[in-house]
C-alpha cells in the first residue's frame, strides 16, 4: 500500500486474543464494510487464520472496550530486529489519522494535536551534539537522546561486536597453535627426505623455498575450501533459524570483504606455520636428519 502507516507493535493495541473471562474475542471477523483499512503482520495473519478482506476490531484497552472496526487490506513482513528475536511479531499498521483516533485520550482535547516523541534526521550527523545542546537550551525540559551511539540497543550491539572479536582472536590463536603442532609433526616425518636433499647438494634456502610454495598452495586451497563451505552452509543455517524463530532476520552472511579477510589471515598463517616447522628440521645437521 502507498499510504502512510504507523506500527502498533508493543503500543498497547490489543489484537484478537480471546480471554476466558471475556464474552467475545477482542479481534473478531466481521462482514466486510466501508471501514478503515489496516495492514497486519504475516505472523498475526497466520496465527489467527485471517485473510485479506476480513474485518477485525482493534482496541487500546485490554478488555476490548471502545473497539473500532478495520478491514485487512494487506500483509507485511516485520522489519527484522535482533532485539525482538524471541518475540512473536503480532503487529498491525494503521493510517496515522486512524491511529490517533484509536489511541487518543478522549478526556484530553489536545490529545490529537500533541506528540510525545520526534525523530530528527540531520543533514550532517557530526553536528548532532551541537544540535542537541541548542535544542535543549531553546526548549527547557526537552530530552534529546541520540538514536545511534547512545545507550540501549546500539551500545548492546557494540558490546556483542567486541565479544565476537575477542572470540575470533582466541579462535585464530588457538587454531594457529594447533596448525603449528601438526606442521611440526608433518615436517618430522619428512626428516629423512630433507636429509637426502641436503646430501645431494640442495641448500637450506632452496628447500625452504620449495616448502614455502608448497605451504602457500595448501594454505590457499584450505582457505578457498573454507570460504566455499561457509557460503554453502550459510543458507542451511539461515533457513533453520528463520524457521525456528519465524523471522526474516539473516543470521549468517558471507560477503566478499569477509571472504577476502579470511583468506588474508589464513594464508599467511598457514605459510608461516609451515616455514617455522620446516626450519626447525632443516637447522639440524645432515647426520641428525638421517639417523633413525
Amino acid at each position: 500500500m502507498t499510504h502512510a502507516a504507523a506500527s502498533l507493535a508493543c503500543l498497547g493495541i490489543v489484537l484478537a486474543v480471546a480471554s476466558p473471562a471475556a464474552s467475545a474475542p477482542i479481534l473478531q471477523v466481521r462482514p466486510t464494510g466501508e471501514i478503515p483499512g489496516v495492514l497486519v503482520s504475516r505472523q498475526l495473519l497466520s496465527d489467527l487464520h485471517l485473510a485479506i478482506g476480513d474485518s477485525v476490531s482493534l482496541s487500546r484497552d485490554p478488555s476490548g472496550a471502545n473497539a473500532r472496526p478495520f478491514r485487512i487490506q494487506g500483509v507485511y513482513e516485520p522489519t527484522p530486529d535482533p532485539m525482538k528475536l524471541t518475540v512473536r511479531r503480532l503487529e498491525a499498521r494503521l493510517h496515522l489519522s486512524d491511529l490517533l483516533a484509536l489511541t487518543a485520550d478522549r478526556t484530553d482535547p489536545m490529545a490529537g494535536e500533541s506528540v510525545d516523541q520526534l525523530n530528527v534526521a540531520l543533514a550532517d550527523p557530526t553536528g548532532a551534539p551541537r544540535f542537541a545542546t541548542d535544542l535543549a537550551a531553546r526548549a527547557p525540559g526537552l530530552v534529546v537522546v541520540p538514536a545511534k551511539g547512545g545507550s540501549g540497543a546500539a551500545s548492546t550491539f557494540e558490546v556483542l561486536e567486541r565479544f565476537h572479536l575477542a572470540i575470533a582472536l582466541v579462535t585464530v590463536l588457538g587454531s594457529t597453535a594447533f596448525l603449528l603442532a601438526l606442521m611440526v609433526m608433518r615436517a618430522d616425518e619428512r626428516r629423512e627426505a630433507a636429509g637426502i636433499l641436503r646430501l645431494i647438494g640442495l641448500s637450506r634456502r632452496r628447500i625452504l623455498s620449495e616448502v614455502l610454495f608448497e605451504g602457500l598452495f595448501i594454505a590457499a586451497a584450505g582457505a578457498v575450501f573454507g570460504v566455499l563451505f561457509a557460503a554453502v552452509v550459510q543458507g542451511v543455517v539461515n533457513h533453520f533459524f528463520q524457521w525456528r524463530y519465524d523471522t526474516a532476520l539473516v543470521f549468517v552472511r558471507v560477503t566478499l570483504p569477509i571472504a577476502l579477510r579470511c583468506v588474508a589471515i589464513s594464508v599467511p598463517l598457514g605459510v608461516l606455520a609451515g616455514l617455522v616447522a620446516s626450519w626447525s628440521i632443516l637447522r639440524r645437521d645432515i647426520t641428525a636428519l638421517l639417523q633413525r
